[in-house]
């Protein structure tokens, strides 16, 4: 596959494993097979993930590679703008706070209520201590799925992923639907494209206003546009990046590669005239994905396998 082009994850940024309908449970933990890391207070952990087959998607553990994102509080008030604090630390109690920074930032925090609705895309300070804190306002009630997608100093690339909860009445919204134009501000973002299982797929957005193409979109963290993709079973989390050179319009294409049917929700920030709009979008699989390959029958000793080669969340 070409790593140029390659779906990256922002944090397990855009692999992805599907089902049925929107996943309504915690955080999974951490994944079985990996050893605890040693205890550091500035570096990332060194233990590498595990590369077993069943291993989990990005986003849908608390725990992965070595590192465990440790929410200082897991409630909020409808309406209410209230800070999000936590650290990103490994099991034995160490607090991380040296982080390579990616598309301009050390840490993308992307968060999403369980029902694929209320999206948000922000950027998090860190104190001197590895305590994260970014101010959030959740519309409505409901449970929330908040994504922290890092990369430590000489670590591994991860998402993780942790549940804030809303009180008072939820009403879900449903997105059953493919949604391929989205209106937000007096422009309208086409999605065009397929998503095929098992295989890279192109999927171009095109951003007009007042019925005009937008020629002179502005770069956003150093990108025409960002791409997060959502498996709807059960909110696994893909971050793909556009093939163009910053400062285009009115097409962004992006590669994608999921590797099982199902629905996605879909959401695009783009910048223009110096503000960040986001276009959301509901898009289901096409085809099938290829069937898993048949063990050998070969009464011969069996040769060894090769290392599992998961790319995580790396393109």
């Amino acid at each position: 596959m070409n790593t140029a082009t390659k779906v990256t994850a922002y944090a397990g940024v855009l692999a992805i494993v599907f089902g049925g309908a929107w996943a309504a449970g915690a955080a999974v933990g951490p994944t079985g097979g990996a050893t605890a890391p040693a205890a550091t207070d500035h570096g990332a952990a060194q233990t590498p993930s595990s590369n077993s087959g069943d291993e989990l998607p990005p986003g849908l553990s608390v725990a992965e590679n070595g590192y465990v994102l440790k929410p200082l509080r897991t409630t909020a008030t409808a309406g209410e703008q209230q800070p999000f604090q936590f650290t990103i630390g490994t099991p034995d109690g160490g607090t991380i706070t040296k982080f390579d920074v990616e598309h301009e930032k050390r840490l993308h925090l992307v968060l999403v209520r369980r029902d694929g609705s209320g999206f948000q895309h922000v950027h998090p300070e860190m104190a001197a201590d590895g305590t994260w804190s970014v101010p959030l306002t959740l519309p409505a009630a409901g449970s929330y799925r908040v994504f922290a997608d890092f990369k430590p100093e000489n670590g591994t690339k991860t998402t993780l992923g942790t549940d804030i909860q809303v009180a008072g009445g939820y009403e879900p919204k449903q997105y059953d639907t493919d949604t391929r134009e989205f209106t937000v501000d007096g422009y309208t973002v086409r999605l065009d494209g397929e998503l095929k299982p098992g295989a890279e797929a192109m999927v171009t957005t095109t951003v007009t206003k007042d019925g005009k193409p937008v020629t002179d979109l502005q770069p956003y963290l150093g990108a025409n546009g960002h791409l997060v993709a959502l498996r709807s079973a059960d909110l696994a989390y893909l971050h793909v990046h556009p093939m163009d050179a910053p400062g285009a319009g009115p097409e962004v294409k992006f590669v994608v590669e999921v590797p099982t049917s199902g629905r996605y929700r879909l959401f695009l920030d783009f910048q223009h005239e110096g503000k960040v709009r986001t276009a959301e979008f509901t898009l289901g699989t096409t085809g099938t994905a290829p069937a898993p390959s048949t063990p050998s029958t070969s009464t011969s000793a069996p040769a060894t396998p090769p290392a599992d080669d998961h790319g995580g969340h790396g393109g």
